[in-house]
């Protein structure tokens, strides 16, 4: 079906998006799975394309689209090489972007954001605990005044650009005695005292995103380091949750639709009982439904994505966008695996890496569970 989302500009910068793949990305991808991490060369050639600072006003260095569309366009094109290059790039450019654009004050943005949007500081966004992941309430690392200084102690985990960041956006709680009421938000830079990093975690998929935990033994953040307003920080991650969501939504999706076309190509080739296994009547069925699954959840997805261009989107349609991408991904991508047979079984097929890949989207930006209790609340349940 054709979509109508897009017009001919969001289609010429897919061009563009297409060409940095082509040239940074697919060259140098076993390399980056190898070392965990994407070169700061390629966040550099990044920044020099466009390509971080669509959402940021070009008075800092950005492109001021103001059109949220040509980062789908953005994330589609990533994700169809690898959801790891896609989830580094807009954690960085559709996640964190938000806070520091619409929290900052004037001295904030210039301080940060030409950096950020040149590719020359790298963002992360620290909300995940190892006692509280969908339960962001829930967390426990903190920051106490000292004098106009905050002192903050704690940390984080399943951090993606954890590892090489040279900014992370931190939640910690400011007012233990105000529960979610007394969260705030502080922007840690590399090279303060007492900010460490643990390893590159070793995750099941995803290897060309650097992931990491995050420590805090006493950092002494400045006072112009506060993000947005003290104890407001649970509102604040809380009004950019949904554009999270829908992101890792256009995702889930551009992901699976790349591999089930890779997949029914593969099927018109790979010949079992003297012809292709796609014309076999049980493989040509089950194609056509995780095609008209693919379709029709598109059709929802691109229409939450104009909702959000026009200020529209609920949290409850983020929710129901994300965990039924991240569904209809893995149920897909899972078929996909049993339709290449042994094969799909081996990690020099892009289907095997993509099933890993996968994975992990039912889990995180909230978990598909935390999603269907947000929808079911909404119902007055």
């Amino acid at each position: 079906m054709r979509r109508t989302l897009f017009d001919t500009d969001h289609e010429a910068f897919r061009a563009s998006v297409r060409e940095f793949v082509e040239r940074e990305l697919r060259p140098a991808q076993d390399r980056f799975i190898q070392q965990r991490s994407i070169d700061r060369k390629v966040w550099h050639e990044a920044g020099a394309q466009g390509l971080l600072g669509l959402l940021v006003p070009e008075e800092y260095g950005g492109s001021g689209a103001e059109d949220y569309r040509f980062s789908a366009v953005l994330s589609e094109e990533l994700a169809k090489l690898s959801v790891a290059f896609a989830s580094s790039f807009t954690i960085h450019c559709e996640v964190v972007a938000p806070y520091l654009v619409e929290l900052a004050d004037e001295e904030q943005r210039r301080r940060w954001l030409p950096g950020f949007c040149a590719g020359e500081l790298v963002a992360a966004i620290g909300m995940t605990e190892p006692s509280a992941g969908s339960d962001l309430a829930a967390l426990r690392t903190t920051a106490v005044r000292s004098g106009t200084d905050w002192i903050l102690d704690g940390s984080k985990t399943f951090i993606t650009n954890g590892y090489g960041a040279d900014l992370v956006v931190v939640a910690a709680r400011t007012s233990p005695d105000k529960g979610a009421k007394g969260i705030s938000l502080f922007v840690v830079e590399e090279g303060m005292e007492g900010f460490e990093r643990g390893r590159k975690l070793d995750k099941v998929g995803q290897h060309e995103a650097d992931t990491a935990e995050l420590f805090f033994d006493r950092v002494r953040v400045p006072a112009e380091n506060l993000l947005g307003e003290v104890d407001r920080g649970f509102v604040h991650m809380m009004e950019r949750l949904p554009q999270e969501r829908i992101g890792a939504a256009v995702t889930n999706l551009a992901h699976a639709a790349q591999i089930l076309a890779e997949t029914i190509e593969y099927t018109k080739e790979r010949r079992a009982f003297g012809r292709p296994i796609g014309s076999l009547q049980y493989n040509k069925f089950r194609l056509a439904e995780l095609v008209t699954t693919v379709d029709v959840t598109q059709a929802f997805v691109d229409h939450c994505v104009a909702a959000h261009v026009k200020g529209e989107l609920s949290a409850v349609d983020a929710a129901k966008a994300k965990w039924w991408s991240a569904q209809v991904q893995n149920d897909v991508i899972d078929a996909c695996v049993q339709l290449h047979g042994g094969y799909g079984y081996m990690n020099e097929y892009r289907v095997a890496r993509a099933w890993q890949d996968a994975r992990v989207t039912k889990i995180w930006a909230g978990s598909n569970e935390i999603m269907k209790e947000l929808i079911g609340r909404d119902l007055g349940l």
